[in-house]
């Protein structure tokens, strides 16, 4: 089997693996995320950016995130919730560059389907 060594060439450049005995570079592995928590918080765009160079989503997790109710009519609920509470939500959502009450509706619509599939 061949013998591999991370390289990088040139500054800013991309890390790339390659043969010692050849120097062909090869793709780098892509990680699939399977949940969103497997997602970090990024202090800044370049480390986002070099982050996703080498991640992806799984397709079911993003079929998941999808609304199905979209188009439908829906109805306004009030829902009391401790202010130290929201805040962590909307930091969150916003870590994910999502609308707070669009995640909180995505997670109820994971949690309905894992409870009553189907149904």
């Amino acid at each position: 089997y061949a013998t591999h060594r991370h390289s990088t060439h040139d500054r800013g450049r991309r890390p790339f693996l390659r043969t010692k005995s050849k120097g062909i570079p090869l793709t780098p592995a892509i990680t699939t995320i399977r949940k969103w928590e497997e997602i970090p918080f990024f202090p800044n765009p370049n480390e986002e950016a070099t982050y996703w160079a080498n991640h992806q989503l799984d397709p079911a997790l993003m079929a998941g995130s999808l609304s199905l109710t979209e188009g439908q009519d829906s109805t306004s609920i009030t829902l009391r919730m401790d202010p130290r509470m929201l805040s962590r939500l909307k930091r969150l959502a916003a870590r994910r560059y999502l609308n707070y009450q669009s995640m909180m509706k995505q997670w109820i619509a994971e949690r309905l389907e894992k409870e009553l599939p189907g149904a």
